[in-house]
C-alpha cells in the first residue's frame, strides 16, 4: 500500500480525493487542515484530521505527502515534509511563489534527496488532449519542428472580483503554470520569458522561446479573466510542412490538418469530468514506479524561472 497524507482540503483537493479512492493501492492516512476542524471522507471512512502538519508527521510515516495549499506555504511545508520523513512530496502547481523559494529548496539537497523526493503536479501536461498531441508529434518526425506555439486561456474569473485574485492571485499565476508545462510536452524550453501583465493583473501575454528538433521558435501565450465562459486552446505550427495541430483543451479534443487535408482528430468520452482526465494519468505516472519527468523538480525549477519572469 501506498500511503498518503493529504494537506489542504480545499476545493482542488476534491480531485486528489477522488482520484486517489479509485487507486487500490493507495491508503489515505490522515489530512491536515487548519482551517477545517472535522476529518474528510474517503471510501466511507473518516482517516485523522490534524490542524498542523508536524503533529501529523510524528503520528505518521506517508510514503507520499500531497500539498494542495496555497502557493506561498509550499516551499516551507515541502521542506517541513522533506526533513520530518522520508515521504515524497507532491506539490500543487506552481511549485513556489518566487525565486528565493526555489533558491531554498536547492539548497536543501544533498542534506535531502530534493531531486528524487519533490514532484510538482504539472496536471495539464496530462490532459487527453495534450497526451494525443505529443503522440501525434512523436509519430510523425516528418512534419519538422514546431516553429510557433499559440495558446490562449481564459476563465470567467473578473465577476468574482477581489476573490478571484484572492484565491488566484493573477491569471499569469494561476493559468501561465498551466500553459507552460504544457509547452514542455512538445518542445524544449529556451526562455527567459517575457510577460507583460495588464488590467490589474486579470490578462497576461507572453513570449517564449523554445527548441523543437534542434531548431529554434516561438511560443506566445494569452491568459486572462475579462470572458464570460471558460475557453482554452493552443496551437502547434509545423512551419516547414505546412501541418497545424489545433487542441482544445476545454472539450478535451483536437485535430491536424495541412492546408485542406484533415489529417487526424481527437475526441474524448464526454464521461469524465475535466479535472479527472488530468489526474488519473497524473497519479498513474507518479505511482508506477518511474515518474513523467514533467513532474520532476527540475521541470518544475526551469517551468517557474520562466514563470516568475512576468514584470
Amino acid at each position: 500500500m501506498v500511503r498518503v497524507g493529504l494537506v489542504g482540503v480545499g476545493i482542488i483537493a476534491e480531485t486528489h480525493l477522488a482520484v486517489l479512492a479509485e487507486r487500490p493501492e493507495v491508503e489515505l492516512e490522515f489530512t491536515v487542515d487548519p482551517r477545517v476542524a472535522g476529518p474528510v471522507g474517503f471510501r466511507g471512512e473518516a482517516p485523522p484530521h490534524y490542524r498542523d502538519l508536524a503533529r501529523a508527521l510524528d503520528a505518521h510515516r506517508p510514503d507520499l505527502v500531497v500539498l494542495a495549499t496555497p502557493t506561498e506555504t509550499h516551499a516551507e511545508l515541502t521542506s517541513l515534509v522533506l526533513l520530518r520523513s522520508s515521504a515524497r512530496v507532491l506539490v500543487e502547481k506552481p511549485l513556489v511563489h518566487d525565486r528565493a523559494s526555489l533558491a531554498a529548496l536547492r539548497e536543501l539537497d544533498g542534506a535531502v534527496d530534493v531531486r528524487g523526493r519533490v514532484l510538482t503536479a504539472h496536471h495539464f501536461a496530462f490532459s487527453p488532449e495534450v497526451d494525443w498531441a505529443a503522440d501525434l508529434l512523436a509519430g510523425h518526425p516528418e512534419w519538422g519542428p514546431v516553429t510557433t506555439v499559440t495558446s490562449a486561456f481564459y476563465d470567467p474569473y473578473v465577476s468574482r472580483g477581489a476573490e478571484a485574485f484572492a484565491s488566484y492571485v493573477s491569471s499569469w499565476t494561476d493559468s501561465g503554470v498551466n500553459q507552460l508545462s504544457m509547452l514542455t510536452r512538445f518542445v524544449d524550453l529556451a526562455g527567459p520569458a517575457s510577460v507583460r501583465q495588464t488590467d490589474g493583473g486579470a490578462s497576461a501575454w507572453c513570449t517564449v522561446d523554445f527548441r523543437s528538433r534542434g531548431e529554434t521558435g516561438t511560443a506566445r501565450l494569452r491568459s486572462s479573466w475579462l470572458t464570460g465562459a471558460s475557453s482554452k486552446e493552443s496551437s502547434l505550427v509545423f512551419g516547414r510542412s505546412g501541418v497545424e495541430v489545433w487542441i482544445d483543451h476545454t472539450a478535451m479534443t483536437g485535430f491536424a490538418a495541412r492546408e485542406g487535408e484533415l489529417l487526424a482528430v481527437f475526441g474524448n468520452d464526454g464521461l469524465t469530468p475535466r479535472k479527472v482526465a488530468h489526474y488519473r494519468p497524473l497519479y498513474a505516472s507518479l505511482l508506477s514506479g518511474r515518474p513523467d519527468p514533467v513532474l520532476g523538480f527540475e521541470a518544475a525549477a526551469t517551468i517557474t524561472e520562466v514563470h516568475l519572469a512576468a514584470r
